[in-house]
């Protein structure tokens, strides 16, 4: 998921995004921990994306604040 792609992201659609990567990374771990996971480099890429969102979230709270 690129940047560009949150920035143009509504507050309600960030947090739905959000759940679901969440419970998409919990789905990720089982499989991993299963081995039916074929490529474990999507457990990283799925962080990355939540820690971009979340950072979104956090930047746009500090602009409502200022």
């Amino acid at each position: 998921m690129k940047a560009q792609e949150i920035h143009g992201m509504t507050d309600d659609e960030l947090s739905t995004k959000l759940n679901d990567l969440k419970e998409e990374l919990f789905n990720l771990h089982f499989r991993h921990a299963t081995g039916q996971l074929e490529n474990p480099n999507v457990i990283n890429t799925t962080k990355k994306d939540i820690a971009r969102i979340k950072t979104e979230i956090r930047a746009r709270e500090l602009r409502a604040n200022n």
